[in-house]
């Protein structure tokens, strides 16, 4: 408790994980349907609401990075354990992380491997759990997550892999830019390698499937045409 007490001393305000501004800027036809510029500062980054993110894009992502989300307060205990048992038996700080601890360290904190920044971390994800409900917190997730080109969130995301609204993704695409997020640059197609993303987006489906998120036939189908995606 002490150890916890001593790093939450200048945390950054929980709340200033709810982006406010930086988005970019689409500059439209007088119809105001077609777009005619994008307006980007450092990422390509757009707002969707979760409404318009197809629960398909939404269990493949808490299947490969969190499958706990709906049931945890921000950190799953053991991961402290793991964490403990990591950087005295392997001397590395490793240790998986809920969407959260995701959302806290992509937009309050660093990458940085210390563990006074994975306490803060902790510290920071309770503060937020208690602050938005889950689906704020998996909103904000999507919205902030990189994809990977430049591009931030699932809306740049979709339209810069499929030329796509979020809400038009199906279950192949969804579940390939599930995958995306732990590596973006490795698993890129346009980055890693046209078949990059294939091991990942297996693993994603079969994460999936054993959630009874999708039957077995519909895993073998998803398998079946990743090679054929287009992009």
């Amino acid at each position: 408790v002490m150890v916890f007490v001593w790093y939450s001393r200048g945390l950054p305000d929980p709340r200033k994980v709810q982006r406010q501004s930086g988005y970019s800027t689409e500059i439209l036809d007088r119809t105001g349907k077609t777009v005619l510029y994008d307006v980007i500062t450092d990422q390509d980054r757009r707002f969707t609401p979760l409404s318009e993110v197809p629960q398909t894009l939404r269990d493949a992502t808490i299947s490969i990075e969190d499958k706990e989300f709906y049931k945890h307060q921000g950190f799953d205990p053991l991961t402290i354990l793991r964490i403990i048992k990591n950087v005295i038996v392997n001397s590395r700080l490793i240790g998986g992380s809920t969407i959260t601890q995701q959302l806290v360290k992509t937009v309050l904190l660093s990458n940085e491997r210390k563990i006074s920044r994975k306490i803060r971390e902790f510290v920071l994800a309770v503060r937020i759990e208690k602050t938005y409900s889950k689906d704020e917190i998996l909103q904000m997730y999507l919205n902030e997550v990189p994809y990977g080109g430049g591009t931030a969130g699932v809306a740049a995301a979709a339209q810069s892999y499929f030329g796509k609204e979020v809400k038009d993704l199906n279950l192949t695409e969804s579940i390939i830019l599930a995958g995306l997020p732990q590596s973006p640059s490795r698993y890129s197609p346009y980055i890693g390698g046209p078949l990059a993303y294939v091991p990942r987006a297996k693993e994603v489906a079969r994460r999936m499937r054993e959630d009874g998120k999708i039957t077995k036939g519909v895993e073998q189908q998803v398998v079946g045409e990743l090679d054929k995606v287009v992009f």
